[in-house]
């Protein structure tokens, strides 16, 4: 479906945004991200307190947007800039539970793929199971900067869950290999995919199914410094 700017949920005109958008799902980290590794960063959207800003990195014009929580919100926030504004990269950058012993709270995880309970790619009507994956060209990017940074990092598949309470359980998901959980992803990818656009989660491990160890919300808000960094890295490459 073709929209035109300002959309619904974003107030931005044309040209607001750059090419590559950094999108944590909250605004606070948004805010932060803005503040503290953009130069000259201005604010061009706040519509429902949903705060985007556009500045440089290194010289280079990159967007900061957060998506909310949960598939039909960065549904929502990833297709309008992908379709409505011509941006062509949306690196997600949040946090994730995780679900493997080898993955410690504070690693990152890079989603090359995004299981999912949700029923979001039902919209297509594919005749069969549709499989959310990354955009090779960020992903590889990526991990070429994780290398370079020196950062512990694994890379493979996560669960973009519907609920964040739930009666199911993840060990089910954690048997097939699946890093750790999170809840925007699958929907991230698959608006990708469907617009011939690029698109890359990464998190930072904030708390662990397995050990219970967790950080605190302010730690999400601003200490995940090193993820904000790779993505930061990975989209002056592009």
């Amino acid at each position: 479906m073709a929209i035109n700017c300002p959309t619904p949920h974003i107030s931005a005109m044309m040209g607001d945004f750059a090419k590559t958008v950094l999108m944590p799902g909250d605004p606070l980290r948004a805010k932060f991200i803005a503040e503290n590794f953009l130069e000259n960063p201005r604010l061009v959207n706040n519509v429902r307190g949903i705060q985007g800003y556009t500045g440089t990195y290194k010289g280079v014009p990159i967007s900061v947007m957060a998506s909310g929580m949960g598939m039909p919100s960065i549904g929502i926030y990833s297709y309008e800039l992908y379709s409505a504004y011509g941006v062509e990269n949306i690196i997600r950058v949040g946090s994730a539970g995780g679900m493997q012993n080898h993955i410690k709270v504070r690693d990152i995880v890079i989603g090359m793929g995004a299981c999912t309970n949700s029923n979001y790619a039902s919209q297509y009507g594919l005749n069969g199971t549709f499989a959310p994956i990354a955009s090779y060209k960020l992903m590889a990017e990526c991990v070429n900067k994780a290398k370079k940074m020196g950062l512990s990092y694994h890379v493979g598949n996560l669960l973009s869950s519907d609920t964040f309470y739930s009666d199911d359980t993840s060990s089910d998901w954690a048997k097939m290999g699946v890093m750790a959980v999170e809840m925007e992803a699958a929907a991230l990818y698959m608006n990708a995919a469907r617009l011939g656009k690029n698109a890359l989660a990464i998190c930072t491990i904030s708390d662990h199914l397995i050990t219970g160890e967790a950080t605190s919300s302010e730690e999400r808000q601003s200490s995940f410094t090193e993820m904000m960094t790779l993505a930061l890295e990975t989209a002056i490459s592009l």
